[in-house]
């Protein structure tokens, strides 16, 4: 049965740790950031002089999960995901993004879906696939279509561990922990500015893996798009009642992820590293 959202936890910029590096040892909660290859995280995180090329191999060593957002864009070659699944310790999990074809255009074309199966096809071998993310944007509404497309998406990546963002807060209804769990859908719980319209706070359990995508909550800038969206950094404050509410998912699920989205300026790692932190005062 699906965990209904829970309201007693929910969330309301900090300093930045003095250590990147720290243990690594994944638990029943993984805690990673929503890509890892960013040039203006030279400095914040990499090394200097740290090229594109070297970057997974510093991150792994202090995260031991990754979501890979370039999928949404284009489509990498298997090649490049067999690498990066040879470039990781084995207990290393990629959470990967389902392309924009799929999600934003929805018009049911089987070639990104053949494509996307073919593309993590070597993280499945390696036994460091976790799942696919399914984040639709802010123009799908609530609707009977919009629900049988759901069902569509479901269908055409049959056994394939699938979760599911929304942004629009007509999903917010109490049925809808329902009709996920019947088509075997995670719900990717989100922080995100608080703008009329975008889905509020809303941790939510369909399944027996806990999703969260922490974007920052800078509203100025939301609706123009683009990187700055999510220039970003989460306060002590902020973090330690996300800290609370992901407690309270992981208490009834088997694994939680945790993924920040934050990624402008390095944000996102510094921001990560912090809730490591947190978590572990539990």
């Amino acid at each position: 049965m699906p965990r209904r959202p829970d309201d007693s936890a929910a969330p309301g910029r900090g300093a930045q740790p003095d250590l990147f590096l720290a243990s690594r040892t994944p638990g029943k909660i993984r805690v990673g950031t929503s890509g890892f290859s960013f040039p203006d995280w030279v400095g914040p995180f990499y090394p200097p002089g740290t090229r594109r090329g070297g970057m997974l191999d510093y991150y792994q060593r202090a995260f031991s999960t990754v979501e890979i957002n370039a999928t949404y864009y284009r489509l990498p070659p298997p090649s490049t995901m067999r690498r990066m699944a040879e470039r990781t310790p084995a207990d290393f999990q990629f959470m990967v993004k389902l392309p924009g074809a799929t999600t934003h255009r929805r018009d049911r074309d089987s070639e990104p879906v053949t494509g996307f199966r073919r593309t993590i096809a070597p993280l499945q071998e390696a036994g460091k696939f976790t799942g696919a993310l399914a984040q639709f944007p802010f123009s799908f509404r609530r609707s009977a279509d919009a629900e049988a497309y759901l069902a569509w998406v479901r269908d055409a990546f049959p056994g394939m561990p699938l979760f599911v963002e929304f942004r629009h807060s007509s999903w917010q209804v109490p049925e809808l922990a329902d009709f996920l769990a019947s088509h075997d859908l995670g719900f990717c719980s989100v922080d995100e500015p608080d703008l009329p319209g975008l889905i509020p706070c809303w941790p939510m359990l369909t399944g027996d893996v806990a999703y969260v995508r922490l974007h920052g909550r800078n509203a100025r800038d939301w609706w123009q798009g683009g990187s700055e969206r999510y220039h970003y950094r989460y306060s002590d404050e902020e973090l330690a009642e996300w800290a609370a509410t992901i407690r309270n998912l992981a208490d009834e699920a088997r694994q939680t992820y945790v993924f920040f989205n934050n990624c402008h300026a390095g944000h996102a790692v510094v921001n990560a590293r912090m809730m490591e932190e947190l978590l572990k005062l539990a």
